[in-house]
């Protein structure tokens, strides 16, 4: 059974950091990259980072350069470091494996992120 469990959000000032975390099946984690994406409130998912299996990365320009995705292989579980956290960044979180996203539809509950200005 495909399983993702996203935590470690919360309400933070503009400035501040959350680290985010997946834990994902073992047979999702050990065979696709994986990536974070987010929904704010009225507006359509969208990519924020992913890693792929040797750990290269992959940033949206808007959060490139303050966030930091990474992961662990022993734990099967994504991490996503947000520093320097902006307002605009508020939204809810999700993982999920990066090919399937075209069709996947297994969306975790996801975690969410406010940042107040």
């Amino acid at each position: 059974q495909v399983q993702l469990v996203e935590s470690g959000g919360g309400l933070v000032q503009a400035g501040g950091s959350l680290r985010l975390s997946c834990a994902a099946s073992g047979r999702i984690f050990s065979r696709y990259t994986m990536g974070w994406f987010r929904q704010a409130p009225g507006k359509d998912r969208e990519f924020v980072a992913r890693i792929d299996l040797s750990g290269g990365s992959t940033y949206a320009v808007s959060v490139k350069g303050r966030f930091t995705i990474s992961r662990d292989n022993a734990k099967t579980t994504v991490y996503l470091q947000m520093n320097n956290l902006k307002p605009e960044d508020t939204a809810i979180y999700y993982c999920a494996p990066v090919p399937l996203i075209g069709t996947w539809s297994a969306w975790g509950q996801g975690t969410q992120v406010t940042v107040s200005s």
